[in-house]
Parts: structure tokens; sequence; C-alpha cells
């Protein structure tokens, strides 16, 4: 069946609008609100808000109260509106990406290494858990240990905090990389803890799908996942 062109162009003519969106996203947020409520929200007077809403006819419904709530077209318009913000950051992400000077993964192997000796010497001079170096001398790395597995949860920590704060472990520091988010914004710690996650705990598997990618920015999988990718610092 085709589609009704004039109702298109008045979907496609009503979510053009910044404030019109604004209208529906917070609606969508609040199931209901009153002119006031979406006044204030909005920060907008009363004669702007009013043209917004007569403009979204058949976006919204009145409750029995006065208030404003989305009507069955409006919340699927609301749909629309993520999807396209969604392709939107995607096609941001893929743009900020292409000029961004990707570190080798050479080059970042090394980093992690760096950062392995720094925390493993550290670990086992402290005294935190000497149970760890009979085990590499014995060549028993891989066995299930509960200091193998607190030595992980520590350099897991110890690389979210600092590539948190400043997008940069020791390692990197040394070499002079750091990590980033493909989309331009801040680095924040849930990104690094979960990029971090699948380095410490699940590298084979990380790599593994990082690989399938096919994609050099994302040489690990988590990285996809989290957002972010490794960077040279060219001065």
């Amino acid at each position: 069946m085709e589609a009704n062109k004039d109702i298109v162009s008045k979907i496609l003519s009503a979510l053009s609008h910044t404030l019109r969106r604004k209208i529906l996203s917070n609606l969508s947020e609040k199931q209901e609100l009153s002119f006031t409520d979406l006044m204030n929200a909005l920060e907008v007077d009363t004669g702007k808000l009013s043209f917004h809403i007569r403009s979204l006819d058949g976006f919204l419904e009145q409750t029995s109260s006065g208030k404003y709530r989305l009507s069955q077209l409006g919340e699927n318009s609301v749909g629309v509106i993520k999807n396209i913000e969604s392709w939107a950051v995607a096609e941001n992400m893929g743009k900020q990406a292409q000029v961004l000077p990707v570190a080798e993964l050479k080059t970042r192997v090394f980093a992690s290494l760096i950062d392995f000796g720094i925390s493993f010497m550290a670990f086992i001079f402290a005294g935190i858990a000497p149970g760890l170096l009979p085990l590499f001398i014995s060549g028993s790395v891989f066995r299930l240990d509960t200091n193998w597995i607190f030595f992980l949860l520590v350099i897991w920590t110890y690389l979210t905090l600092f590539e948190g704060f400043a997008g940069q472990s020791l390692g990197k520091r040394i070499l002079r990389l750091r990590v980033v988010r493909v989309d331009g914004r801040r680095l924040s710690y849930d990104c690094a803890a979960v990029r971090n996650f699948g380095k410490v705990f699940l590298l084979p598997f990380d790599l593994y799908l990082g690989h399938r990618l096919k994609d050099e920015k994302f040489i690990r999988y988590f990285d996809r996942f989290a957002g972010t990718t490794v960077i040279r610092l060219l001065c």
C-alpha cells in the first residue's frame, strides 16, 4: 500500500523543528505535562509554545485535566527521532574516526606490556599477593588462583582510573598514546571500564571479535562496544 504523501510531508515538517522534537521527547519521558510544565521545561514564552503545539496537531492529545500527552502518531514519531539521532551519531563517529591517527597494534601491545609489567612488579614488591611469583616461576600463570584473580581486578581498576581521568595509562603515556571516544566526546570512566574489561578478562575473545569487525579503529571488540579507540599523539 502506497503511503499518503501529504501525511508523510506533515510528519517530516513537524519533526523538522528542534523545539517540536523537544516537546515530543519531553512528553515521551514524562507521559503527561501541562502547558506550564512544557513552557518551564523548554524555557520558551507562551506565544512560541502555543505556535509549536498547534503545529503538532495529531501528534498530541489532551487529557480531561487539560494536560498534553502523545497520541499514537506522536509515540511513533519519537521512535523515528531516536532512530535518526542514532544514525547521526554513527555518521559523526565515522567522520571523526576517519581523521584520527589510530595507533598500530604493535605499539598498543608494547604499551599493554609496560602496564602489565609495572602493575605486576608493584603488586609483588608491595607484598599484596606474594603467591603470584611462584605461579610464574612454575609456569602455572593460567591456573585459576585467588591471587591471580585479585591481580586482574587491580590492573583493571588501574587502567580504568588512569584512562578515565586522562585517557592514558603509564604505558600509553610512555609510548605517547591516548584513548579517545570516536564521537569526539570526553572519555568517561564508564567507557574506560568497559573497554578494559575485555582487555583484562576476555582478551582472546575480545581480539577475535575485533578482528572480525575488519575496522582498524577497533582492534578489540570492547573498543567498538565502548565507542573508543587508541590514537598516536602527534606532538
